[in-house]
């Protein structure tokens, strides 16, 4: 299973220059954790950054800085870790626990932002090959005991 079969495809990107607190309502108002933050050098919006939640829970309002005095460029994690459509399952995990991340932009070869994938999106695919193993098993038990008897 690949990156772009399991990512979310609509990606929800703010501009550099918003104010935190327009990045909090943004977030608020798609019910996403995590905004990118995207340039576009070659016409395909590149994720330049990523911001969260809890970026700005600890960052904004735990140091009791007002929203908006802070642009999104002022939080961002400009080190922002992707994966490309291709990469598989255990190559995401892999990322991930490497860049101490749960959410990573997916783009395309040419680098632009194509989807995002969540460790929610990993626990769902997982999931659902630990079903169909557990289905597998329990059939070889049923056609063993009918070859068997």
């Amino acid at each position: 299973m690949h990156a772009a079969e399991i990512c979310t495809r609509h990606v929800v990107y703010i501009e550099r220059k918003a104010s935190i607190r327009e990045a909090a309502q943004s977030m608020r108002s798609h019910h996403v954790g995590a905004l990118v933050i995207t340039d576009q050098p070659n016409g395909e919006r590149v994720p330049a950054g990523i911001i969260t939640d809890r970026d700005i829970a600890i960052a904004v309002v735990a140091a009791g800085i007002q929203p908006e005095n802070l642009m999104v460029e002022d939080v961002m994690n400009r080190n922002v870790a992707t994966c490309t459509e291709s990469e598989d399952l255990f190559d995401i995990i892999t990322t991930m626990l490497a860049r101490s991340v749960r959410r990573l932009p997916v783009v395309n070869d040419k680098g632009g932002l194509v989807g995002m994938v969540s460790a929610d999106d990993l626990y769902g695919a997982l999931s659902t090959h630990l079903r169909m193993l557990s289905q597998a098993l329990a059939r070889e038990q049923v056609r063993e005991m009918e070859v068997r008897v």
